[in-house]
């Protein structure tokens, strides 16, 4: 894939020690680091301004979890399951969710850093009034994804589905979604101002001016 800018990758150590979600540490927040938490299900855990910091989450289960005002650095999510899961509000910095499904996944109001998303299954996910800076969206679904009100600074859609992606109220400006595919959007033409697309996707847009384009 060609990036048109680089983004900092998780810096973890080479040796992580086998943890529980249940070994979190509470003082003045609840706070979890320099560990591997992998093949569990974690269920029904409601924590607010949690602190997840070099920790990697493998074949883990998510079920019915709210962590409002997260704060995720360094951490990466490997084959796991979100779907329904909260991190709205919150600072994520230095994140790689890998083959991981992200269904209906909460981001709203948060504040996206240097983060990947490889290989996800993330429809119906809602980014709205999020930040992003340095995220890179590549091979996802993002079918139904909401993006309303966002700030996109250096974000790159590299083949992934957009169908049906809510862009409302956010500017496309030096965004490039010429790979990915899709067949409707809802944006407006003024959204849309500076975005890169191809000259298929440039027809269909055509469309929404009242234009006929001849081959």
């Amino acid at each position: 894939m060609a990036r048109s800018f680089k983004i900092e990758l998780p810096k973890l150590p080479s040796y992580l020690e086998k943890a529980n979600f249940q070994d979190i540490f509470y003082e003045e927040e609840p706070y979890l680091s320099n560990c591997i938490i992998s093949n569990t299900v974690i269920t029904e855990e409601v924590v607010e301004r949690l602190v997840l910091s070099k920790v990697i989450f493998k074949n883990v289960r998510f079920i019915d979890v709210s962590f409002r005002k997260i704060d995720l650095t360094d951490v990466i999510f490997e084959n796991c399951d979100l779907s329904n899961s909260s991190f709205s509000e919150g600072i994520i910095h230095r994140v790689k969710f890998e083959n991981c499904k992200l269904l209906g996944l909460d981001l709203t109001v948060a504040n996206l850093g240097n983060v990947s998303f490889e290989n996800c299954i993330a429809n119906l996910c809602d980014f709205s009034e999020t930040r992003f800076k340095h995220v890179i969206f590549d091979n996802s679904s993002l079918q139904g994804a909401n993006y309303y009100e966002c700030l996109l600074s250096k974000v790159i859609f590299y083949q992934s589905d957009i169908n049906d992606v809510d862009f409302s109220q956010t500017s496309l400006k030096g965004i490039d979604i010429s790979t990915c595919k899709f067949e409707r959007l809802n944006v407006t033409l003024e959204s849309l101002k500076g975005c890169e697309v191809s000259s298929e996707q440039a027809v269909g847009f055509a469309s929404l001016l009242g234009l006929k384009v001849k081959s």
